[in-house]
């Protein structure tokens, strides 16, 4: 059995919390590819041909061997991996979550300006603020702003302070610009209202279809606590879209259906549902 020391004794820890993670060497960089995968003979990196997790048993394919089974993560298989691991990283977007990467003082002075309040991690060079919700990753959307979520993987710095909140739809739409989108678009489609009456914030219907897809996906790619990673995702998108009234019974039937591909009951689907419900006050 593999003593759990360093590295991996966070990266389990992480795992058991529900939070796919993966070895990095030095500089950052995910691990290189395995045997099996050198010189991509195994076809490229998942994140050149579609969401999903590596195959390989090896840690070779950055973001896409990130794992949340503890029995990976300390096979024999990674642990050369480990060995020459020079830090943590975790998959964001596996978590139900979305992390904007500030690189520098000025990217923080403006986050603090534009941004809601959320947990903050401090870095080595800026910060990183944590959004409940995934979305597309970019980088460069604004100068020293990236945006970390899904298909990509942030080194882990500790959990932070501060309460998490859910990702704005700017931050969402900044993933779709080449701009990051500060303030709404001038004409609003409209749909549905919400419970609360307001009007709904989101600028197109492709922004619900595009978050309702995904997080089907996430649910797809859970290779272990299904339930737990079922509950997270349901919390991502009631978090998003669940007081504006854009959410339909087709909707969460999709979910549903991924959950139940997975392995889930209804049952489990239904609690997993009114308490992600419950935690939101909705």
């Amino acid at each position: 059995m593999t003593t759990l020391t360093g590295h991996l004794r966070t990266a389990v820890w992480l795992a058991e919390l529900g939070t796919p993670v993966l070895p990095l060497r030095e500089g950052k960089g995910p691990m290189g590819n395995c045997p099996a995968c050198r010189k991509n003979t195994c076809g490229g990196r998942p994140s050149m041909k579609a969401p999903g997790p590596c195959q390989c048993p090896a840690p070779c394919h950055g973001w896409a061997a990130a794992t949340t089974d503890p029995t990976v993560l300390t096979s024999p298989t990674w642990a050369p991996a480990w060995r020459q691991a020079a830090a943590v990283a975790y998959h964001p977007g596996g978590a139900g979550l979305t992390v904007v990467d500030l690189d520098n003082a000025d990217a923080i002075t403006w986050a603090r300006q534009n941004l809601p309040s959320t947990r903050t991690v401090p870095t080595t060079r800026g910060q990183h603020w944590i959004y409940l919700g995934s979305t597309t990753s970019r980088n460069g959307v604004r100068p020293g702003v990236d945006i970390k979520s899904g298909m990509s993987y942030v080194r882990w710095y500790g959990p932070g302070t501060g309460a998490i909140t859910a990702l704005p739809d700017g931050v969402r739409a900044s993933a779709v610009k080449d701009e990051f989108a500060s303030h709404p678009v001038a004409h609003a489609i409209g749909v549905p209202t919400g419970a609360a009456g307001g009007a709904c914030p989101h600028r197109t219907p492709a922004y619900l279809e595009r978050g309702i897809t995904m997080a089907e996906q996430s649910i797809t790619g859970a290779q272990s606590a299904i339930h737990n990673s079922v509950y997270r995702v349901f919390l991502a998108v009631l978090s998003t879209h669940g007081r504006c009234g854009c959410l339909t019974d087709a909707h969460i039937k999709q979910l549903f259906t991924a959950a139940q591909t997975k392995g889930e009951s209804l049952r489990h689907c239904e609690d997993a549902w009114d308490n992600a419900r419950t935690k939101l006050g909705l």
